[in-house]
């Protein structure tokens, strides 16, 4: 709408945990955020500083623009918290989960997000390649980890956690690395998890102890125990009463349909 032409572009590559690099009208831009820097061994102005630093307060990841080898310009940028996300916290504590928050940002924004979320932990300043070890740590210490996550970087920990689970929106790999896959973007999603995977697991020993119970006193009756007192179950009553308790296992399952977990 107002005219501009872009300037031509070559060379394009992204660095790893650091930020992106590419030629521009012949001169090479970078552009990632303070790891970019260290690996440039740059600093940038007091003025630039004081601007990161007052971002940083208010819980913005700051990117530097660097060009020909001097940081030209910064900018803050700020990712919008979900109202879902401080809603899925408070239902995982409710829960009894401990919450834990690994991310590439700087140590300000993640412990902005963090207290405005109520989460417990966080890993900050977080390498792509670091995400898997912070994982292991965790299991380390006897804790038993659930990872979400929704790209590229996260597969590592998705795979490594006791329990990976993926955005469905993410990349395939994360996804294929998953146990867990949610067709949705949103958070509470992971609660409804857990509360059907409760709920599973009672039904699951609900059906163990009725078929055990079922079968320690229908056994005995089909093998003729009450045959010295004239009572004695056909073949074919027998089969019907062994059916009904399959039956009986396969309603009680069915009931998980009615499970709510909208809350």
């Amino acid at each position: 709408e107002r005219g501009l032409s872009l300037p031509e572009t070559s060379g394009f590559e992204a660095i790893k945990g650091r930020g992106v690099k590419a030629s521009v009208d012949g001169r090479t831009v970078h552009v990632g955020g303070p790891r970019l820097l260290e690996m440039l061994e740059l600093e940038p102005a007091q003025s630039l500083q004081d601007f990161a630093e007052l971002a940083g307060n208010k819980g913005q990841t700051v990117t530097y623009l660097v060009e020909d080898s001097q940081v030209a310009a910064a900018f803050a940028l700020a990712d919008l918290l979900r109202p879902e996300s401080k809603q899925a916290v408070d239902r995982l504590h409710e829960l009894g989960f401990q919450v834990a928050m690994l991310t590439g940002d700087s140590e300000d924004v993640a412990q902005a997000v963090a207290e405005e979320l109520g989460i417990d932990t966080y890993f900050a300043e977080v390498l792509p390649e670091h995400k898997d070890h912070k994982v292991r740590q965790l299991q380390e210490q006897g804790y038993r980890v659930a990872m979400v996550g929704d790209g590229i970087n996260d597969a590592p920990a998705l795979v490594r956690a006791d329990v990976g689970i993926a955005i469905g929106s993410g990349t395939d790999v994360a996804v294929e690395s998953a146990g867990i896959i949610l067709v949705k973007n949103n958070p509470l999603d992971v609660v409804k998890v857990i509360d059907l995977s409760r709920a599973s697991y009672r039904k699951m020993i609900q059906n163990l102890g009725w078929a055990a119970g079922y079968n320690v006193f229908a056994l005995p009756l089909a093998a003729g125990i009450l045959a010295p007192v004239g009572i004695l179950l056909s073949p074919a009553v027998g089969a019907l009463l062994m059916s009904l308790s399959t039956v009986i296992v396969a309603l009680n399952a069915q009931l998980l349909r009615r499970l709510d977990l909208a809350g």
